[in-house]
């Protein structure tokens, strides 16, 4: 097939598939591989829920559900320590938190590998947008300075530390050609940030040497303020929006979650807008082919349900993630389409990203390599899970922050169980199967010792294969 058949090819399948209920791997018509891009596109405390392709009756999201049927949806993905800056720390490392950034507000190590080095160390050009927060900076963030030997070890690096204005963001960095001082991108974030990239895209189709690239678009929203561009705000009408189940009977509440939620799909829409734009500019610069394409947020957003706002809870809003592996599909022998329960945790990230490129994986990184699900070299088609697949996930929280006052430690598994513990306490088990929407809490429930106990032993398990410190309760009493 020629480029344009293969793209007369994708818009056929995105007309055909219309639900992704319907979404069922397969094979696609293939050539020869080449070397791939890479592009992580990463927002803030979106939940997995607010996607329209993962069952959301309330959101526009046409851009991410044609990515999803065009690619893998890893539908019980999750944040492994549900804030901003440890999820991201071990999203460029491939390390547990408290072997990297251990809380929030926290420093990255500078002599960790990344999985920058690796893409720099073969012959990658290498390119960052937008929000850091990975410098340890707590007093004006906004206008922190993040010195050049810790911005990751990216070739290009425009960004800012933390923002939380949606308008008119405040970027610095540099470029091959020099450090860029402190400037003000005109208009919405997240707009002004996907241009970035945007030209960014354009020059490395210019290029005469075929140099491959791995860039990150990171923005702010639908992080709160909730603020989002008219002409997406006007689609949401807080008194059509639609609750899911957990929140509470409380009128008051219940209002205020509409209000805010309204605002925050806006947000969404906005950037599946620009999602779409990025698509867009692929398929322009002829790109499109060999570009993978990684979708994912840090955090959820409870936005009310269990009464509870914001993140840093293990309730499924807090802890479950989009994560969409697309882009580049015809590409590939074998390449696959579908959705995924594998646990997949942000530790997963950096390997996966490196297996979806070919390229080797440090001895340092601890997750596991997804890849597979994308580019299978199995015989046949009907693609099934590795051998040594991780049957479960492991979360960690190590500080009191926001929406819980105390540490706590977490296990979700592939066959949707969920146990957690304070220290020396027990707090939550849920049996997600029955009960998505948690209302039913067992871990105190006699009938459930038996599940108790053996969920026990592996959140133990998990403590101890990672070098973590944190007291369980007693099993005696378990």
């Amino acid at each position: 097939m020629k480029s344009k058949d293969y793209r007369d090819f994708l818009s056929q399948s995105c007309e055909e598939n219309d639900c992704m209920e319907n979404a069922r791997f397969g094979s696609i018509p293939s050539v020869s591989r080449p070397r791939q891009n890479m592009i992580w596109i990463v927002s803030d405390q979106q939940r997995a829920q607010s996607i329209a392709a993962n069952g959301d009756p309330n959101v526009r999201t046409p851009n991410l559900d044609v990515m999803s049927r065009m690619g893998v949806n890893f539908n019980r993905a999750v944040s492994g320590f549900p804030i901003c800056c440890p999820f991201r720390g071990t999203m460029l490392t491939g390390l547990y938190h408290h072997k990297c950034v251990p809380g929030h507000e926290y420093q990255l190590p500078t002599d960790q590998v990344t999985v920058t080095d690796v893409f720099n160390e073969n012959g990658y050009d290498t390119a960052y947008f937008g929000k850091w927060h990975l410098d340890g900076c707590r007093r004006n963030p906004m206008l922190h300075v993040v010195p050049r030997e810790r911005r990751g070890r990216f070739a290009t690096w425009i960004g800012y530390e933390n923002n939380n204005s949606q308008w008119n963001t405040w970027v610095h960095g540099h470029t091959k050609d020099g450090e860029i001082e402190q400037y003000q991108l005109k208009g919405y974030e997240t707009d002004a940030l996907t241009d970035l990239l945007i030209s960014y895209l354009k020059e490395k189709s210019e290029e005469k040497e075929d140099q491959p690239f791995f860039a990150v678009l990171s923005v702010q929203p639908p992080h709160e303020p909730y603020i989002a561009p008219p002409e997406c705000l006007e689609h949401y009408q807080w008194d059509d929006i639609k609750l899911r189940p957990n929140v509470p009977q409380n009128e008051k509440l219940r209002q205020e979650a509409k209000i805010q939620l309204a605002r925050y799909y806006a947000m969404v829409e906005n950037l599946d807008r620009n999602v779409g734009r990025v698509l867009k500019a692929l398929r322009e610069y002829d790109l499109d082919l060999n570009t993978q394409i990684m979708f994912f947020s840090d955090h959820g957003d409870m936005m009310g349900s269990h009464g509870l706002y914001g993140k840093v809870v293990p309730y499924e809003e807090s802890i479950r993630i989009p994560m969409i592996i697309s882009g580049g599909v015809p590409q590939y022998n074998g390449y696959v389409t579908g959705v995924s329960d594998a646990v997949f945790n942000d530790v997963d990230i950096a390997p996966t990203t490196l297996g979806l490129c070919g390229l080797p994986i440090p001895e340092s990184m601890e997750g596991y390599d997804y890849s597979h699900y994308r580019y299978y070299e199995g015989a046949g088609f009907q693609l099934k899970p590795k051998d040594d697949e991780p049957q479960s996930a492991y979360i960690q929280v190590t500080m009191p922050r926001e929406g819980c006052d105390k540490a706590w430690r977490a296990v979700v598994t592939r066959d949707n169980w969920k146990y957690v513990c304070f220290e020396g306490e027990e707090w939550m088990l849920f049996d997600l199967n029955e009960d998505p929407y948690e209302q039913n809490n067992l871990a105190h429930s006699f009938p459930h010792k038996e599940k108790r106990k053996e969920l026990h032993k592996l959140l133990e398990d998990w403590i101890k294969k990672t070098g973590d410190h944190f007291k369980l309760p007693d099993r005696e009493y378990i």
